[in-house]
């Protein structure tokens, strides 16, 4: 995932295989037991959210869960349908579908940028005080070529630093700040709750980079494989009403969102409730999105250029 990649499970449901039911499901679903992977970063909340709220037995399913890191570390069970479906950032979803490894979808959004949640920072003292001063120097972010790299990119250019004028290179968040203490890199972008311990500790936060010319970036979506979709129409729209259910909760109450944070991730309840999160809205912002896919075209991530249109599920209600 390209948020938050180095958090790792503690909890939120057990590996489970999928069943098809037949037409005596609940409801005339096509199946009933799904499997969902799951990235252990805040943005998963709202299935946990409609687990504990029982939207999902509401539809007359049972939803179970495999935490992952990424849905390109279980793409033969995605493209095999053993997973159903899965927690995805809007570029590895855009980049899988780039690589032709899998036709996906976004079934439903869940969260986007905004201020202070990701940021670049330099150790306590560097004289680097500004992201123009980055020119020639070394930044770490935990996925090369990822959201991380795209959106600082995005603000060395508009403080007139060439993309190429600065050296990325890959270290988990988990070891951002003993990167930035050894020299290893001189700046460092994170997210939260990376981001708050960061400045905690004494680091100080250079850019914004959810904020400005990135101002609303999306961040992470449910994901699904077009022909998943098509196999079960009738079961997509039962998840997706739950889901979608759980959204509106989350988008309301951020309450929600803390009690079930630290059921599935190592975030502990006191830090879930203080640290910064993104939006939680029913959909994207369609211009944020197609800006992301043109930075990551620009920048040559992507091969083709994308048309967000076509990366959006058709549920039928």
């Amino acid at each position: 995932m390209a948020v938050a990649l180095a958090l790792s499970a503690c909890g939120g449901g057990g590996e489970g295989q999928t069943g098809a039911t037949g037409a005596a499901s609940s409801g005339g679903l096509e199946k009933t037991q799904l499997l969902v992977g799951v990235v252990p970063v805040p943005s998963s909340a709202s299935l946990f959210i409609a687990e504990k709220r029982g939207f999902f037995k509401e539809e007359g399913l049972t939803v179970k869960t495999e935490i992952i890191q990424a849905p390109t570390a279980v793409m033969p069970k995605i493209v095999n349908g053993s997973m159903d479906a899965f927690m995805t950032s809007y570029v590895v979803l855009m980049t899988i579908n780039d690589s032709g490894a899998a036709k996906l979808k976004l079934f439903q959004h869940t969260m986007g940028g905004a201020p202070n949640v990701s940021g670049v920072v330099v150790a306590k003292g560097s004289p680097i005080k500004t992201v123009a001063d980055l020119k020639g120097k070394t930044v770490g972010v935990n996925v090369l070529k990822a959201l991380g790299q795209t959106v600082t990119n995005a603000h060395l250019q508009e403080a007139g630093v060439k993309p190429e004028e600065v050296k990325f290179v890959p270290v988990p968040f988990a070891d951002q700040l003993g990167a930035l203490s050894t020299g290893k890199v001189d700046a460092a972008w994170l997210v939260e709750p990376f981001l708050s311990a960061a400045k905690k500790s004494g680091s100080t936060q250079i850019v914004d980079t959810t904020s400005g010319v990135t101002e609303g970036v999306p961040i992470d979506g449910w994901g699904v494989t077009e022909q998943w979709l098509t196999k079960y129409p009738k079961t997509a729209a039962a998840f997706h009403r739950a889901l979608a259910k759980a959204q509106e909760v989350a988008g309301a109450d951020r309450r929600a969102i803390d009690e079930v944070v630290p059921t599935y991730t190592q975030i502990p309840a006191d830090t879930a409730a203080a640290m910064t999160l993104g939006t939680f809205t029913m959909e994207p912002d369609r211009a944020s999105v197609q800006k992301l896919a043109d930075l990551m075209h620009g920048y040559g991530y992507l091969k083709a250029k994308v048309d967000v249109g076509r990366l959006f599920a058709s549920v039928g209600e």
